[in-house]
């Protein structure tokens, strides 16, 4: 088998980008880190977020992978910048779909949902300064814990998310980012509370930038057929649920 690419992510929500990463590169093998006994990440320190992103650096980098893919805002936000100059291999890391949900904007709002560490960070405020008109953030805290709890698409869920729009009940909603590579799987939830609102993400997009920079590299798989692991710091409980969300996006 070639190199593994590794991708990692607070807990199950970059599932969610590994499954646009194998359908855009299915020569590739995936090794999936979650980091799901210290999820969520949103609400910790920026110290705190560091090191925990590092353990998942650590646990691939020991397993010889050619390049990593942050599948998490929050640690993308609060450790790339640091991780892309000390290693030698491809960091690819994610942001909130912004730029593309304000093409969208026709005199409403665009609803920013993503956890509190992601709004507060740099990367973010830049990206509010540039494409930030008529951007409003909206922190998703408890989101994360009911999709690691597998209650991504639940009546808790429907209540959940009803009671953090209440504030824009009366308010024209031209978009809604999501910020969080665990809100893909509040997909259905969101569509029943905002019918017919675009719901961007940067998925595709960030799966698009690892092939550029793997074919950049010279460092596209040369085999047939790819692959995936699962591995989580909270165990196999975690790992059963990875696949069961894998496979819940087709």
């Amino acid at each position: 088998m070639e190199r593994p690419i590794g991708v990692f992510d607070s807990g199950v929500g970059g599932v969610s980008v590994l499954h646009e990463a194998l359908r855009l590169l299915p020569n590739e093998y995936f090794l999936f880190y979650g980091d799901n006994l210290h999820a969520p990440y949103g609400p910790k320190s920026l110290e705190d977020i560091r090191r925990y992103t590092q353990g998942c650096v650590d646990f691939l980098l020991k397993r010889n992978v050619k390049a990593l893919l942050i599948a998490c805002n929050t640690a993308t936000s609060a450790y790339a910048a640091q991780l892309r100059s000390t290693l030698s291999l491809p960091v690819i890391g994610m942001e909130p779909a912004l730029k593309p949900a304000s093409a969208l904007r026709h005199g409403g709002q665009i609803l920013v949902l993503a956890t509190d560490a992601t709004l507060h960070l740099e990367k973010f405020r830049r990206l509010m300064e540039l494409y930030g008109k008529g951007a409003v953030p909206v922190v998703g805290s408890g989101i994360v814990e009911l999709v690691e709890g597998g209650k991504a698409d639940s009546p808790e869920m429907d209540a959940f998310l009803h009671d953090l729009f209440a504030p824009y009940k009366n308010t024209q909603i031209d978009a809604v980012v999501l910020g969080c590579t665990h809100y893909i799987f509040i997909k259905k939830a969101l569509s029943r509370l905002l019918p017919g609102v675009p719901l961007v993400d940067g998925h595709e997009g960030t799966a698009r930038q690892l092939r550029r920079v793997l074919e950049r590299e010279g460092l596209l798989s040369g085999v047939q057929a790819g692959g995936y692991e699962f591995f989580s710091s909270g165990g196999k409980e975690y790992t059963d649920l990875m696949e069961r969300l894998l496979r819940s996006l087709g």
